[in-house]
């Protein structure tokens, strides 16, 4: 497409195709991508997954792993499945155009060992919403909410799994609490910020299908100017 363009990720020749007309991926979900966790030949789910950057760099360092993606917009989900055929891996990652509300029924009868979510960061009402259909969705809680992606990911999680996300500060008694009525048992969290004098502008948050009450915290500090890419 003419607003298109071909990105390599920095590991493994891995590419991803990138538009102007759709968000770009960010440090956000290349943190995502560290920070969750999945066992040998595991199983993952990626929901909101955009353009599919986050399923393609857990890829890099879980070969053995299968992988689901799931997007609501015709438009990421096509450049996401092209970005698989591009790196050859339309069989080990598959793409799926569907509203996260739905999940459960998409996906009925299977359930996964790691679930991720880059959701939208804005509760409607909240911040300028992008006169873009595909830039505001993914911005703003306008075909989901916080709840439904929960809810969903709770139900798509196995027994033992994970559920890891990455959201901001200011959601984070809604995350947990919502974590916890869903039976995802928050585990690990991380505070992220630029230097230790600033505030954390950015969370990632992992929650165990069925676990016990024990939460571990940590800080992670980016370097100034850290620019959005790999």
């Amino acid at each position: 497409m003419q607003d298109e363009t071909i990105e390599l990720l920095g590991i493994d020749n891995l590419k991803l195709i990138q538009s102007r007309s759709l968000f770009k991926y960010g440090t956000d979900a290349v943190l995502l991508s560290s920070f969750a966790k999945v066992k040998k030949g595991g199983s993952v789910l990626d929901l909101c997954t955009g353009t599919g950057i986050i399923p393609l760099l857990i890829y890099a360092n879980n070969k053995t792993c299968s992988f689901d993606a799931l997007e609501i917009s015709e438009k990421a989900a096509d450049m996401a499945k092209r970005s698989m055929q591009l790196n050859m891996l339309e069989d080990k990652i598959i793409i799926t155009i569907g509203d996260v509300k739905e999940a459960s029924q998409l996906y009925k009868g299977r359930q996964f060992d790691l679930v991720t979510c880059n959701p939208p960061y804005m509760n409607w009402g909240g911040g300028l919403v992008n006169p873009d259909n595909d830039k505001a969705i993914a911005r703003h809680e306008i075909l989901c909410t916080l709840e439904d992606i929960i809810k969903n990911a709770a139900h798509l999680t196995r027994p033992g799994g994970t559920f890891a996300m990455v959201h901001r500060p200011r959601r984070l008694a809604d995350i947990m609490c919502l974590m916890r009525e869903y039976k995802l048992e928050p585990k690990r969290l991380v505070l992220v910020s630029d230097t230790p004098d600033k505030e954390p502008d950015m969370i990632l948050i992992e929650g165990l299908r069925g676990g016990g009450h024990y939460l571990k915290t940590y800080n992670m500090f980016l370097k100034k100017n850290t620019e959005d890419k790999i």
